[in-house]
């Protein structure tokens, strides 16, 4: 069985890192470097550095922060936010970026998921997905930081990049995200039977039992959280003996 990954996400904004709660209400948290760096000491197995006014505002990813990054880290990582076309990618790969992450680029002009494989291979690729689910199970891609809704549905979209060349799958669930009550485990399951590629759950993180549900109950093959780490609410090295204890498999 592959190792478990646990991956934090950092959320940048001018630089800074931030946390909100549902996308909207942003606070200040510390600086990208200095966090990834000790991130990377409490033995995450990743980390995801999201520029969240980029699409929004129109901005490019801030690639000098990425270089800064890239010399203090000695653990795999991936960038998002802004990147609209190959020459932002090359960019980001170029300064140290192991991965970068597409959304509401990729929802606009699904051949970028294609014209990036081929240029860097899958492996590079993530897609991410922030979906918000009605009553009816009917989930929603969203874009602009889950601002504006599409015609797009999450399982249809997540096989569709799949079959463009993405590498790994972010899902979000805008209705678990920031409210600490667990993952979308059902829609994770689902998405884990549909698709052959790795997924990352991301929205819900609370408690490390939500950990154990996501790996078991929604299958996914890592967990992906912002606030629970940068608040230290859960220690990593003591999340990663409790899903060892559980009979989980991590690095």
């Amino acid at each position: 069985m592959l190792a478990k990954r646990i991956i934090p996400c950092l959320d940048i904004r001018n630089g800074q890192t931030v946390k909100g709660i549902n996308f909207v209400d942003i606070k200040e948290v510390g600086d990208p470097v200095e966090l990834g760096a000790k991130y990377a000491a409490d033995g995450a197995d990743e980390l995801v550095f999201l520029d969240i006014t980029a699409t929004h505002e129109g901005r490019k990813t801030f690639v000098e922060l990425v270089k800064r990054i890239a010399a203090h880290l000695n653990i795999p990582f991936t960038v998002g936010g802004g990147i609209s076309e190959l020459s932002d990618a090359d960019k980001l790969l170029s300064a140290g970026a192991d991965k970068i992450s597409i959304n509401s680029s990729a929802v606009r002009n699904p051949q970028l998921i294609d014209d990036l494989a081929k240029s860097f291979g899958s492996q590079f690729v993530v897609v991410a997905i922030d979906a918000r689910g009605n009553e009816n199970n009917h989930w929603t891609v969203t874009v602009n930081g889950g601002r504006i809704p599409t015609e797009k549905e999450l399982f249809s979209w997540a096989k569709e990049a799949e079959d463009r060349g993405a590498g790994e799958i972010l899902f979000t669930s805008m209705n678990h995200d920031g409210t600490k009550n667990g993952f979308a485990n059902e829609q994770l399951s689902q998405l884990a039977d549909s698709l052959k590629i790795p997924i990352i759950a991301s929205g819900g993180a609370g408690t490390e039992e939500h950990f154990v549900d996501v790996f078991t109950k929604g299958k996914a093959d890592a967990g992906l959280a912002a606030s629970i780490f940068h608040y230290n609410e859960i220690p990593i090295p003591e999340l990663k003996n409790y899903l060892r204890e559980k009979g989980i498999v991590v690095r």
